[in-house]
This record gives C-alpha cells, structure tokens and sequence, in this order.
C-alpha cells in the first residue's frame, strides 16, 4: 500500500462508528467513554448491534434511547428477523421510532447457536427484504442494510448476493454497509458490480481495526474475510507488543481508506470495538475534526 494513492480532495470523507451494547457496569464505562470520545467528530450516524438470536434486544434498545437522550448523535439500531415473531419484531420497531431513533440497520442475523443453519421463525419475517418491508410500513425510517464484497458465506455466489441487495433496495433500503475486506481491490470490483445491476445506494465500506489480530482472524473466518499474507506478514512476533499492534492497526486502516477514497469511495463506517482513540486518530488523519458538542446534548 502507498500513501501516494490517496485521492486528492479537499473535503474530509463522511464517516460512522458502530458499536456493541456492555454487559456489564464495566464495559458500560468504556463504552460511554468512547461515545463521548467519538462524538465531537461528529459522524453521520452511529449503529448497535443485536446479539445473535436478538440476545442483546433489551441492551441494543437501552443504547440507542440514551444515546438519543444524552448526545447529539444519530443512532441506528440494528434489527433482525432471528427468533421472534412478526408481532414481537413490530412491537421493537415501533419502540425505536417512540424513542426518537429514526435509522435501522436490517439484518438477517445469525442463530442462537454458533454456526447453526438459519431457520427462520414461523410466525416471523423470512427474510431481510421482508423485514424491510415491515419496518417501512410503521414509520418512514431510513434503514441500511448489509453488503459482502467477498459474498455472504452461506451464499451460492456474489451474483446471488447481488440479487438479494437489489431486493432489499427495492423493499426500500437506503443504504449499505459492507463486510469488512482487507484486499482494497475487492472492494473496487464490488463497486463495479454493484452499479451494473443498477444498485445506485451509497455503498460504504466497513473498516476494521487489527489491532487484536487474532480476535480479527477469528472474526474474518465467521464471515468469510480473506486475510492476506501481507497482513498476516505485518504481526508476525507481536503477540505481546500492543503499542506497536496499535500503530500498524493505526497504519492499515488510514492506508485503506485512502486507497478505496481513490476508487471513489466517499463514506466510511469504522467497527469500534467499543474503543475510540484508534478510530478517532484516523480520522484526524483523514481530515475529520473536532467540533463543539452542543451543551443541550451532554445533559446526564
């Protein structure tokens, strides 16, 4: 990678920041701390997730609400059809909307059970463009969905998956949110791809920090990421060295977002981890500054 094909431009790129929801006090803090940390750039949104099986469904929806209560930020959500019925996923859309969050991110989700096929509920939605569907006719959310450069794992083919983004967009999906990819040039084909099959909504990559190297393999092996040898190359003999595991996370990611900014790339959404201070230095390189938080949006 070279620093040199960063596209020229004189606008900082758009950027979000996802989040898990704690578990405990603890993890409650450092959360909050990285919220506050990341607030000040302010983002186009920031997303939740949802355990598999919808196992966080309560924490998920405790976020976003506090997240709208006490920052200026915009939360999304996230949502699946997993292990509920039409009635009880309704009844969560309609709390979102209640509570003033206004995006969701629509997912299939996984099953409770690592690794088990997806079955899903009898009396629920089938499928995400389904589910879509649903959460448009209660209230005129924006929903974003997700996208696999490298294909879903469960996928016959990209060009299955490509069929399927094209009917959540059609059930009314306003933008995509891509798996994380390392190999910057998948990401450029899948572009392509994309706007051959007339999918015309942002699509905005996923970066992933490597600072857990090891946490990332296992993560990318779940999803189906590639990891290349060159990455691999970069943490050889640092499993005891995270100052340095940091600076080529640091390294890795502002890199790749330079080079997929050269492909045209203009939004960029960060997975966190719940930890700030690697998402916000690459921010601050990629040209995203500070701003003042308004004083109404820091009320405890």
């Amino acid at each position: 990678m070279n620093s040199s094909s960063k596209k020229e431009t004189d606008t900082a790129p758009q950027v979000s920041f996802e989040f898990f929801p704690p578990k405990t006090p603890e993890m409650e803090e450092t959360l909050w701390r990285s919220i506050r940390r990341l607030e000040p750039l302010r983002p186009e949104l920031v997303s939740v997730t949802y355990g598999a099986g919808g196992s966080t469904r309560e924490r998920t929806h405790g976020t976003v609400k506090r997240i709208v209560q006490e920052t200026s930020l915009k939360p999304a959500a996230h949502l699946t059809c997993v292990g509920a019925s039409k009635a009880e996923t309704d009844d969560v859309i309609r709390a979102y909307w209640d509570a003033g969050i206004r995006h969701i991110v629509a997912l299939r989700g996984d099953m409770p059970e690592l690794g088990a096929p997806y079955v899903p509920h009898p009396q629920g939605y089938q499928s995400t463009p389904d589910l879509i569907e649903g959460i448009r006719k209660i209230a005129d959310f924006e929903v974003i969905v997700s996208a696999y450069p490298e294909k879903h794992p469960e996928s016959s083919s990209i060009e299955a998956d490509i069929e399927l983004l094209k009917r959540k967009v059609d059930a009314g999906a306003t933008r995509a949110i891509t798996q994380f990819v390392f190999d910057t040039e998948k990401h450029a084909r899948f572009l392509e791809i994309v706007r051959g099959a007339g999918i015309e909504v942002p699509l905005v990559p996923g970066i992933m920090p490597t600072t857990n190297f090891k946490g990332t393999k296992r993560m990318a092996a779940r999803c189906g990421a590639s990891i290349p040898q060159w990455l691999e190359d970069y943490y050889i003999g640092l499993d005891d060295e995270l100052e340095t595991r940091k600076l080529i996370a640091a390294y890795v990611a502002t890199e790749q977002v330079n080079r997929l900014r050269a492909y045209g790339f203009d939004r960029f959404h960060f997975y966190t981890l719940n930890q700030a201070d690697l998402t916000f230095a690459i921010c601050n390189v990629l040209g995203v500054r500070k701003h003042t938080v308004p004083a109404t949006a820091t009320a405890s």
